[in-house]
């Protein structure tokens, strides 16, 4: 009997090895961690730029405008007309359809977004 309890505990700590080796494998090593956290605390390399459009919608109820634009360079975007959502929906009240206006452009979460904008005068 006891060659059998010895022989099971054998084979459970090869089973909990064998489930614990790909989890380490995961785990980074070395000093790669700490590169993946200076990443994620570094301060965006260019500030993002004001960019030029042209109100073509203001969607109120859904917190969206739509615009024509030209180059966003902080997103390496072309030109064209898209519609983005607004952090503060209070921006909608200060332009209408039809205004030229500057504004800031994020992609949060894969949401394109303004995160500023004002009417040209």
């Amino acid at each position: 009997m006891n060659t059998f309890k010895s022989s099971l505990m054998v084979g459970a700590l090869g089973a909990l090895t064998a489930f614990a080796l790909p989890a380490q494998a995961q785990t980074p090593s070395g000093h790669d961690h700490h590169a993946a956290a200076t990443v994620a605390n570094a301060a965006p390399a260019k500030e993002a730029e004001m960019s030029e459009g042209e109100v073509r919608k203001v969607d109120q109820a859904g917190r969206k405008i739509t615009l024509k634009h030209g180059p966003l360079k902080n997103l390496d975007m072309p030109g064209m007309t898209m519609t983005f959502q607004v952090t503060d929906p209070a921006m909608l009240g200060k332009v209408k359809v039809g205004d030229k206006v500057r504004f800031v452009a994020a992609n949060p979460g894969g949401k394109l977004t303004i995160t500023e904008i004002q009417p040209l005068k």
